[in-house]
């Protein structure tokens, strides 16, 4: 593994370029439905410039970027080869985005994550030297291959957004995003991740094989007039630019939550943790990431309040991994997302 990131190149841009999305601050100022309005337009240009290079995954992509809208992290499962990496680079790229990828093994140590100091003879000083967690984007393939030790070091990160080396906090630039991806089929040789780790991602996101025409024209995209399996991401415009980025997740964050809303929220959470069949429900984050899901969700749906129905979207990505099934639920072949539903289909919805 490299000790440097790679990075996605970037190109210096004026005051101009990168703030289209700032408010003006004259007597024209926009009202907060057409800010809504102008900001659901460029997450979705986002979406359809992203799907140039993603053939199928249109909920996949969908959850991702509501993760991101919501500055939150994506636990990502599905077998190998139905284009993780690639999405996470095409997002770097439409984004202006520095893209670093991380392949976790077993014998992967927690400095190769975050860094490290190395004495330098010429200046006899340490020098820091910085992981390729210093990245807008991060992908940890097969998160669960690495051991306990290794896994806790993206702790602090997914939480904190910093790194503590050698006593000192360094903080990670801003918008920064873990996509954390594992092979639900092979567990020989591999680690699960820890409760506490888990309830650090806002989605688990499942990711399946391609339909039988999304596969084909997959097969025409990728081997007409190429050689190699080279992932190739030029297609992608550069769209937006980091802090326009920034500029929507506030956006997202002020998005309006009714009361009635809020509780409906709460009582989804809650009924998980009394549900037969459900050994151990949701914790409080359960509920913070359903309602930050469901704001960025509200936002591309150019509205600038959540809705019920914006709460029913986001809950199983967001509490799949928060749940644990009891060994008789699993033995009878219940998935968490089969439960989940019957939990949202049992709990009354507000009326508004």
């Amino acid at each position: 593994m490299n000790d440097t990131p790679n990075s996605t190149p970037t190109t210096p841009v004026s005051d101009e370029q990168a703030n289209p999305l700032d408010v003006p601050v004259a007597d024209n100022q926009p009202s907060r439905q057409e800010m809504v309005e102008e900001a659901s337009y460029h997450i979705r240009q986002l979406e359809k410039n992203i799907a140039k290079v993603l053939i199928g995954q249109t909920d996949v992509l969908r959850e991702i970027l509501i993760a991101f809208l919501a500055g939150g992290h994506v636990l990502l499962e599905g077998l190998p080869g139905l284009g993780k990496t690639l999405m996470v680079k095409a997002i770097a790229r439409a984004t202006h985005g520095r893209f670093s990828r991380i392949q976790f093994t077993p014998d992967l140590m927690p400095s190769d994550v975050t860094g490290h100091t190395i004495y330098d003879m010429s200046s006899e000083q340490f020098k820091l030297r910085r992981g390729p967690v210093f990245c807008n984007l991060l992908l940890a393939d097969e998160i669960n291959r690495a051991p306990a030790k290794t896994q806790s070091a993206l702790l602090e990160v997914m939480q904190e957004q910093q790194v503590t080396l050698e006593g000192k906090s360094l903080p990670l630039s801003a918008p920064f995003m873990v996509l954390a991806t594992q092979n639900p089929i092979e567990q020989e040789g591999t680690y699960p991740l820890p409760e506490a780790q888990l309830d650090r991602f806002l989605f688990k996101t499942l990711i399946d094989y391609p339909t039988a025409d999304e596969e084909f024209a997959l097969a025409q995209l990728v081997t007409s007039g190429k050689s190699g399996d080279k992932l190739n991401v030029e297609s992608v415009e550069q769209q937006l630019y980091t802090q326009q980025v920034i500029q929507l997740q506030q956006l997202a964050s002020h998005q309006r939550v009714d009361d009635q809303v809020l509780r409906y929220a709460v009582n989804l959470v809650r009924t998980t943790r009394e549900w037969p069949g459900i050994a151990l429900g949701s914790g409080p984050r359960g509920v913070l990431a359903i309602i930050r899901a469901a704001k960025a969700l509200s936002l591309i749906n150019k509205r600038d309040f959540v809705i019920p129905d914006d709460i029913k979207q986001v809950a199983r990505p967001a509490l799949r991994h928060r749940i644990q099934l009891s060994a008789e639920m699993e033995i009878e072949g219940y998935t968490q997302d089969r439960v989940l539903s019957d939990v949202i289909n049992k709990v009354e919805a507000p009326r508004l």
